[in-house]
């Protein structure tokens, strides 16, 4: 039915996810529901647990978060990050430090697309980079 089996998720996508941001929650919650029914297997790097947990704990209470990272762990497999994976960071020619470790993470976890907010920061990229509505939309 999908072709796509593996998704990698940037922080940002998680963000909207557990932070229920408009405008852009509706897709990836939509997305998130068909992880859960075994279409697309996420993939997320372990690096976003930290950023979503300290993004999210400005705003909200600490249990709430960690009560939302603790469901969406149910529903996802996390990347690692290693050696192997900061030093190709450190070595690459991304500008951000963080969307290369995100990119290496994607690429040892097999992914075959990745959902960001911002898909100009993956532009080195070798697999498809797109936002949640537009992976959603091809998934009608």
């Amino acid at each position: 039915m999908y072709k796509i089996k593996r998704i990698f998720l940037d922080t940002n996508i998680v963000l909207d996810l557990l932070g229920k941001r408009e405008p852009f929650f509706e897709s990836i919650a939509k997305i998130t529901t068909m992880a859960e029914m075994g279409i697309f297997t996420l993939v997320v790097s372990a690096l976003s647990y930290s950023t979503v947990n300290y993004v999210l704990g400005k705003t909200e209470q600490h249990d709430k978060v960690i009560s939302n990272l603790r469901k969406f762990k149910t529903i996802s497999t996390i990347g690692s990050l290693n050696n192997v994976i900061v030093e190709k960071a450190l070595n690459s020619d991304f500008v951000d430090f963080e969307d290369a470790l995100q990119y290496f993470c994607d690429l040892q976890s097999n992914c075959e697309v990745i959902l960001a907010r911002n898909c100009k920061d993956f532009k080195l990229s070798t697999i498809p980079v797109m936002t949640a509505d537009a992976f959603f939309s091809q998934c009608k």
